[in-house]
């Protein structure tokens, strides 16, 4: 095959002046790298589907009606009442119109079960658990910055991907702040887990959440490799990575966006108090014996999300293991975007769970006992 060197070069020249060129775009930065941006417009995302444009703008709406909240702050909650307020802010949740968006879309039966000494929904399809997943689970960790989120955004993570995957969804009611600290919710996660593996095959349990609920996830799977105990057949990180989501550039442009102060996740750093920044079983990106045994991950973020930065790192990192990951990147949306059910990319992030977890639980090599290090 003759090689066309003109065009080669001037490929590579094309490329070279592109390279020269962003480079250059760094001139406001000063001599330790920070880039001074200008104040820009940044307009709604021109690949969003009118579909799309219509549901941001109604959950806009929605977002305006309940800007009022009557239950108290919890960062000013004193710690006895903190358990009312977190049943306020509930109860609030309940009526609002996301909450009864994703009631009328997806139909599930809720019981209550103690597992392991831990209070736990469980989520079953109104359309009865598919044949196929008679002898699966799912466990969910929900988002909530180890603060809140128990039974009310938990219910959002868990009934659409119970309804579509028409499977069993465990919810735990893990323990958090500022009752608790690190690692109280691995130690919660961890007895409903070893409550699980009475029934169920390691292989056949998966594990997902959002938000703090993608990094517990991760703690989790960190806790089982410190034990030597047989791994899940596939977790799903979502809205997080496996470390802190203030780190990276996602948080500080997701900040600027918003409009929020820096210091804003500072409440949310009340359960790791007392806790190192390089900890393997708070953050397990630092463990490298927990990154080469990780299970199958499903990874999903938005550009918009702040904990964007946390997930592809976590990402490299999996993959620098040789680990298996599956990285979905949603355009124009924000941190947790998916519990919005008008959303089409929220309906297609329920289909993907779906089938991710349908793939990979069950394996042969999922669940398998890390080898001690």
């Amino acid at each position: 095959m003759k090689t066309n060197w003109k065009r080669f070069f001037g490929s590579w020249r094309r490329a070279l002046a592109g390279a020269l060129f962003w480079a250059g775009s760094l001139h406001a930065a000063d001599e330790s790298g920070v880039a001074h941006v200008r104040a820009f417009d940044l307009p709604t995302s021109s690949y969003l589907s009118a579909e799309t444009r219509a549901a941001l703008a109604q959950q806009h709406r929605w977002g305006s009606e309940e800007a009022a909240s009557h239950c108290p702050p919890l960062d000013k909650t004193p710690l006895e009442r903190m358990a009312e307020a977190r049943q306020c802010l509930a109860a609030e949740s309940y009526r609002s119109p996301l909450y009864q968006a994703v009631r009328s879309r997806y139909h599930t039966d809720m019981t209550a079960q103690t597992l392991g000494g831990v209070y736990t929904e469980i989520f079953t399809p109104a359309e009865g658990i598919a044949p196929r997943n008679r002898s699966r689970v799912l466990i969910n960790l929900h988002g909530g910055g180890f603060l809140e989120g128990a039974r009310s955004v938990s219910h959002l993570e868990s009934i659409p991907i119970a309804a579509v995957a028409r499977i069993k969804v465990v919810s735990v009611d893990y323990r958090q702040a500022p009752e608790a600290r690190f690692p109280a919710a691995s130690e919660d996660v961890v007895a409903v887990y070893r409550a699980l593996l009475k029934t169920y095959r390691p292989a056949d349990i998966g594990i997902f959440g959002c938000s703090t609920g993608g990094l517990l996830t991760a703690q989790t799977v960190a806790w089982l490799v410190k034990d030597h105990m047989p791994l899940p057949g596939a977790v799903g990180l979502f809205c997080m990575g496996a470390s802190y989501a203030g780190l990276g550039d996602s948080s500080i442009i997701a900040h600027a966006l918003d409009g929020t102060p820096m210091d804003e996740f500072a409440i949310y750093q009340q359960y790791f108090e007392g806790t190192r920044a390089d900890d393997p079983l708070a953050y397990p990106v630092h463990s490298a014996a927990t990154l080469a045994v990780f299970p199958p991950a499903l990874l999903i973020t938005a550009t918009r999300d702040h904990a964007l930065s946390s997930v592809v790192d976590t990402q490299a990192r999996l993959v620098s293991a040789g680990r298996f990951v599956d990285l979905h990147v949603y355009e124009g949306l924000g941190h947790a975007f998916f519990y919005n059910p008008e959303l089409p990319e929220s309906r297609a992030v329920y289909t993907l769970v779906a089938q991710f977890f349908d793939t990979h639980l069950g394996t042969p090599t999922s669940g398998r006992s890390p080898r001690p290090h």
